[in-house]
């Protein structure tokens, strides 16, 4: 933003037009408290002007992420040239698109805010969110109000819907202050007129203090209302033909938003807790639990923490996600922070008993549905099944080659993907992408006819989100947005599927996670959970042993249950109607979904470079087609046989 200019001249009037004119952004800090943001040619300004004399806390925020805003104070200094700009945008735009909207926004009267009485508890009862919409009488575009109307009413505050009255009585501009454009200026011009009264819950009827979080929650549903409008504005009275109502909000970023994308990334980027919390002694671990007859828990040791807890999180709350004003945005930053917190916590809580509280509030545990399916699974597919490997194995080396192989398939592609494969030490027998780069345990030992699958999980997958989320403007797509590792492992899964090498033994694998992620969290020992399933479930011992190993690691990490979970996420995407491919765009969670899509229409994210290659396999179309149509989970690894019988269904 450039520094205040020091008054409002004809000149700068002038230049404010020609730059609406042309379509250049605007943004500008205007004597006597005024601020004005064009994000482009818009068919559209939302107003707010400060009541003079008054203190009028948080409502300015409600449009302060709208594409076209103009915020002023009421005072006279303010407003003697205020009707002249607004005049000329109107004219200069209207005269573009066929049409303009101004929609000015006030409060109303902090005395509807005053809490009412439960008649039996006598307990207060939190004002419900109002909105009144005035128009000028026969002048107002009715579609547009009927929008507005319905959209506002669909607000809901302290779990209540909103109230909305349309009001043809009074004018459309702030009560007390002269309209910014006449009724005749209006029709010449070709402007229409609303206004919007707000009822003040986001602030204390008393003090005027503001309650941030039911601010924010009004301010994404008066924005959501307010696109919707303009959707519909644009249709019915301008040339234009917007994609969505998300299409007509701001493309711009600000400068705050980069330094808090950038701070949040150089935090999540300063540890690995996943790594952290994997013993380095996991093989010896295994050979004093088998000499213990498998009787004594297995002691696990831990690599050096080599950062300072405390510190980390004061560098986080330091993050000034407040200066953001795009909703969305900061939603999506606040999330992070959130979990950045309560996963330092559990870097400085590994291998203890403190552990396990901080794994439940980021990973989840096990739900009734969830479990469910696990133990269905367990009973439908026998511990012999006949998918089990046989045949020839690659080793760590081997598969290692491989995966290099694939890695150059995406880097002729797009040459920033710059994944490179390391054969670990300190990985046991397993595959863990980090940073990425594909890391493999020396003692892997992968079949042949689970190579195909690891390669999709692994590098089509999670790598290609990774590098996709690279290309991104912003770092928490690499890094991963809260909550991601459901949606993430859940698509990583179902590329095992399309592929043709989601087997049995592995379905039931993940089954067993769930299971042994319920005995964790159910108060079971290490010994208890091996015996179950060892005993019950028919488990090799050493596989049993790596299960148990994988869910008790760090003190208990409940991630292992998120496998199968994130596929019923998936299934139920795609049921719905989804497409896969706005899923890789980085490593984004189910619930963000609709944000990335909103972010995508604003062009605020770019379309994603790389496609994962199984989507290009003809063999895997027809397996997501039969997914699409609802394959569930048990008909998945039910054969041939059975999806013939899916197809006849």
């Amino acid at each position: 933003m450039r520094a205040p200019i020091a008054e409002i001249t004809q000149e700068f009037l002038a230049d404010v037009v020609v730059r609406a004119r042309t379509g250049e952004r605007v943004r500008r800090t205007l004597p006597g408290g005024v601020r004005l943001h064009l994000d482009r040619r818009l068919p559209f300004l939302c107003v707010y002007r400060k009541p003079a004399g008054k203190e009028d806390a948080g409502t300015d925020q409600l449009i302060s992420s709208e594409a076209a805003v103009l915020v002023a104070s009421g005072d006279a200094r303010s407003m003697k040239r205020l009707p002249e700009l607004v005049h000329g945008l109107v004219e200069a735009l209207s005269a573009h698109f066929g049409g303009f909207l101004v929609v000015e926004v006030w409060s109303g009267s902090d005395e509807e805010v005053a809490d009412s009485v439960h008649a039996e508890s006598g307990e207060p009862i939190p004002a419900s969110p109002a909105f009144r919409i005035c128009r000028r009488k026969r002048m107002a575009p009715q579609s547009t109000l009927e929008t507005l109307s319905k959209s506002l009413g669909r607000v809901r505050v302290y779990k209540r819907s909103a109230g909305v009255i349309v009001d043809e009585q009074g004018g459309v501009g702030a009560p007390g202050l002269k309209p910014l454009v006449t009724p005749a200026e209006a029709k010449r011009l070709g402007c229409h007129q609303l206004g919007l009264e707000v009822r003040p819950i986001y602030r204390d009827p008393g003090t005027g203090q503001v309650y941030p979080a039911v601010l924010r929650r009004l301010r994404r549903g008066v924005g959501r209302a307010l696109k919707q409008a303009f959707f519909t504005f644009a249709y019915a009275h301008t040339r234009i033909r917007p994609q969505h109502y998300y299409s007509l909000g701001r493309r711009s970023v600000v400068k705050a938003v980069w330094e808090v994308d950038r701070r949040l990334a150089e935090i999540d980027n300063s540890f690995d807790l996943l790594l952290q919390a994997t013993p380095v002694n996991a093989e010896a671990a295994w050979y004093e639990f088998k000499r213990g007859g498998y009787e004594r828990p297995p002691v696990f040791h831990y690599r050096p923490v080599g950062v300072e807890p405390t510190l980390l999180k004061r560098r986080l709350y330091e993050v000034p996600i407040e200066r953001i004003e795009d909703p969305t945005l900061a939603h999506i930053f606040r999330e992070k922070q959130d979990e950045l917190d309560r996963s330092i916590t559990m870097l400085a809580d590994v291998g203890t008993r403190r552990f396990l509280p901080g794994s439940l509030q980021v990973y989840g545990g096990v739900d009734p549905p969830l479990r469910g399916l696990a133990v269905e699974l367990l009973e439908r597919i026998p511990p012999r099944s006949r998918d089990a490997p046989v045949g020839r194995q690659l080793d760590a080396k081997a598969f290692a080659r491989r995966a290099e192989e694939e890695i150059g398939h995406y880097r002729r592609h797009y040459p920033e993907f710059a994944a490179t494969v390391a054969v670990r030490d300190d990985l046991y027998s397993g595959l863990l992408v980090s940073r990425g780069h594909l890391l493999v345990g020396r003692k892997a030992k992968v079949p042949a006819g689970r190579v195909e699958a690891l390669l999709q999980h692994e590098i089509g997958t999670h790598l290609v989100t990774y590098y996709n989320g690279r290309a991104q403007p912003f770092r928490q797509l690499y890094g991963g947005l809260a909550g991601y590792d459901a949606l993430q492992e859940g698509l990583a899964v179902l590329s095992e599927y399309l592929v043709g090498g989601l087997s049995r033994p592995r379905v039931r694998l993940l089954a067993a996670r769930v299971i042994a992620v319920e005995q964790l969290v159910g108060g079971a020992s290490f010994v208890d959970t091996f015996r179950l399933l060892r005993d019950a479930h028919g488990f090799p011992r050493r596989i049993a042993y790596t299960i148990t190993m994988r869910v008790y690691r760090g003190g208990g990490l409940t991630k292992d249950a998120v496998y199968l979970r994130g596929l019923l996420e998936i299934a139920d995407y795609l049921r719905r109607g989804g497409d896969l491919e706005p899923l890789v765009v980085g490593k984004i969670a189910a619930d963000h979904i609709p944000l990335i899509r909103e972010l995508r229409l604003r062009q605020v994210l770019d379309a994603p470079p790389l496609r994962p290659r199984y989507l290009n396999d003809s063999h895997a179309l027809p397996r997501l087609e039969r997914f699409r149509q609802g394959l569930s989970v048990l008909q998945m690894i039910e054969g041939k046989h059975d999806e013939s019988r899916f197809r006849r269904q």
